[in-house]
């Protein structure tokens, strides 16, 4: 009999990745690197969309104000690409002074309001009391500023028939119609990382030496993939997603947005993660998570500190994992943010 399962992981494990790391010294890990980061970049979609759009530059226009006691809210929205208007939430500590730290926190497979705090049903409340997800709001009482952008294909960037239906996202969309012309989901979120920090430096001043990204599940891949790509993130933190790809997303049936063509051929999630090094990256996990599933997060974070190792900064990673499933773990983000935030303002 035809066994799906059985012959997908016999096609994972007779898989040869081109950039499996197996170095051990620095020259070796810097050689890995350098080759592996553009493939990656080639993979993703992102070099057809930066050549596509090279002479492209982004305009941001505020549309509101909202000042909610100890922090003030803004409604923003960028244009990543000519004809994509992103909305985010910008939101600013009262009585900051100086060149701020920037955090991104780009969300999952939730609304996009619920990251800035803001709770529309009672469903939404318990969602962010129970799953910690108010992680820009965590970020502004930090002292940080913080931009809760739209995670494209969620909310007003949805298809008109997926908005019509008032279906999540347009996730499964954005993969087969991106496919067409050399395009991924991810990639594009990606890109749309990279273009707010554009913005953002431009705009706001923030320090350029303390950028980070966090959020959880469809966040944490974004916070990954991106900080993989673009060195200007000083810090990672993506929760509820690190694993290995052959035991997350290639054994379950995932949302459409999770894949990239050949990524396998390339290398593991550790080797995607690898190249955030030497910069800090704190994995968050949670035990009981169904989807990410602990066993393959702990032999994919073995694999990874054997990278940060090579680096030279094996204390520059860490594996936090929560007592609980698929949702967000502020313990894990805050203390080694600051931490590294502040060695990086020591080190000037």
């Amino acid at each position: 009999m035809y066994d799906l399962a059985r012959h997908y992981e016999s096609l994972y494990r007779s898989t040869q990745p081109a950039f499996r790391f197996a170095g051990k010294t620095r020259a070796e890990f810097s050689r890995w690197q350098r080759a592996f980061r553009p493939r990656l970049r080639q993979a993703l979609g992102i070099d057809v969309m930066a050549d596509t759009l090279a002479c492209y530059r982004p305009e941001a226009k505020r549309l509101k104000r909202t000042d909610v006691g100890d922090h003030v809210r803004e409604d923003w929205v960028l244009w990543t690409e000519p004809t994509v208007c992103l909305p985010f939430y910008l939101l600013r500590p009262k009585g900051a002074r100086g060149k701020l730290p920037l955090i991104l926190t780009p969300h999952g497979h939730n609304p996009p309001h619920i990251y800035a705090g803001i709770a529309r049903t009672p469903a939404e409340a318990t969602s962010i009391r129970e799953g910690e997800r108010d992680i820009a709001v965590q970020a502004v009482r930090e002292g940080y500023l913080a931009i809760a952008p739209t995670t494209r294909g969620f909310g007003e960037t949805r298809a008109a028939a997926e908005r019509q239906e008032d279906k999540l996202s347009s996730c499964r969309t954005m993969l087969v119609h991106g496919l067409l012309v050399g395009r991924t989901p991810v990639g594009e979120r990606v890109w749309d990382m990279s273009r707010l920090i554009d913005w953002a430096l431009a705009a706001e001043g923030v320090d350029p030496h303390r950028i980070a990204l966090t959020g959880n599940s469809g966040g944490g891949t974004v916070s990954l993939f991106a900080a993989a790509c673009d060195v200007r993130i000083a810090v990672a933190v993506p929760s509820c997603y690190f694993c290995t790809f052959a035991g997350s997303i290639g054994s379950i049936f995932h949302c459409d947005c999770n894949y990239v063509p050949g990524i396998q051929r390339l290398g593991e999630m550790d080797d995607v993660a690898g190249l955030i090094a030497p910069r800090p990256l704190s994995i968050i996990a949670g035990k009981n998570d169904e989807i990410f599933p602990i066993r393959h997060v702990r032999m994919a974070f073995r694999r990874l500190r054997r990278i940060y190792a090579a680096a030279g900064v094996v204390d520059s990673c860490q594996l936090y994992v929560g007592n609980g499933g698929h949702r967000y773990y502020k313990a894990g983000a805050w203390p080694f943010i600051r931490r590294h935030f502040e060695a990086a303002t020591a080190g000037r």
